[in-house]
């Protein structure tokens, strides 16, 4: 058989300085509200953009607001450990240390949240620290964190 080419590796196995980055282009009714949003409130720089769209640095990583007003909405829910999960969202895992302070933050400016602050799976195998948003556009958005990074796609 073969050896597997190199890129058969799984992208954890590439230096940080090499691995490939999420791209992810969504749907919004506004852009100056996807500015405001994306923007101020969770700090994203803005990158290119356009007429009908603008590029944001998520935690290094690069999203796109396309605006599209008929496609936006979280509109189907799954239930997971007792919450009902927009089925189509979108985020980052972020160190404990973040989550929280994006938590913190994101209270004080008095956000709303979907699925308030709080730890999922709490003493199991991928406890985590979890939160659901939306965007001023009605996506939804999830920022999650785990003290044991190991545990991410344990199961």
């Amino acid at each position: 058989m073969p050896a597997p080419s190199p890129s058969a590796q799984p992208a954890s196995a590439a230096p940080a300085s090499e691995q490939p980055l999420f791209h992810l282009a969504f749907p919004v009714s506004d852009l100056a509200k996807a500015r405001a949003f994306y923007g101020d409130l969770l700090g994203c720089p803005e990158g290119r953009s356009a007429a009908d769209w603008v590029d944001f640095d998520f935690y290094g990583h690069q999203i796109v607001a396309h605006l599209a007003p008929g496609e936006v909405g979280a509109r189907a829910v799954s239930e997971v450990d007792g919450d009902a999960v927009p089925v189509r969202h979108f985020g980052v895992i972020l160190t404990l240390a973040q989550w929280r302070a994006l938590a913190a933050r994101l209270t004080q400016a008095g956000q709303r949240f979907i699925i308030e602050p709080h730890i999922r799976f709490e003493g199991e195998v991928g406890e985590q620290a979890t939160m659901f948003l939306l965007d001023p556009c009605g996506n939804a958005l999830e920022f999650k964190a785990f003290a044991d990074r190991s545990q991410i796609f344990a199961h």
